[in-house]
């Protein structure tokens, strides 16, 4: 059967278990990757459901890129239906440099309410004909099954990242 997908696996591989100042934990997952590609290449292998869909267990990422509006992460399962594995809002867009949006599995057995939502930002910085894409997720410390859905987005990392770097790089 085919692998569950969920957008929580785009997370990366930093745990920060700290208190902040209202003494609320915060579990975030940071990464950076480097890329021998420049920004434009990136960008579209992180908006262009075309590409999404080769690394991404098959699943492309829906949005019109503007703030407020929908993402979506959609796929299919083995008897062809379609399925939306992951759902959120644009929170912060400036296109080829940074996007933030908030991700909800609506499969999990969890509340849809806000308080469950995490957020995911990709950043990217070109110096040298490279680029870096810092990844930042969380706060899993607040939402239902955080510490579940933290390991979850590790271990997609683990198999994610080296075919994104392989189809940028090529």
């Amino acid at each position: 059967m085919k692998t569950r997908f969920s957008l929580l696996i785009i997370a990366s591989l930093l745990l920060i278990g700290c208190k902040s100042k209202n003494s609320t934990a915060i579990m975030m997952i940071e990464k950076e990757i480097q890329f021998n590609a420049n920004k434009e290449k990136v960008w579209e292998l992180l908006t262009n459901p075309a590409i999404t869909k080769q690394y991404m267990y098959g699943c492309e990422v829906l949005s019109d890129w503007e703030i407020g509006g929908s993402i979506f992460w959609k796929g299919q399962t083995e008897d062809g239906k379609e399925v939306t594995y992951v759902k959120g809002k644009i929170v912060e867009y400036k296109k080829g440099k940074r996007v933030t949006f908030t991700m909800f599995d609506p499969n999990m057995e969890i509340e849809d309410i806000p308080e469950n939502y995490l957020s995911l930002t990709y950043d990217l910085k070109e110096k040298n004909n490279k680029t870096i894409l810092k990844l930042t997720q969380g706060n899993f410390a607040t939402v239902a099954l955080g510490e579940k859905r933290y390991e979850e987005s590790l271990k997609g990392w683990e198999m994610v990242i080296p075919t994104m770097k392989q189809i940028v790089e090529q």
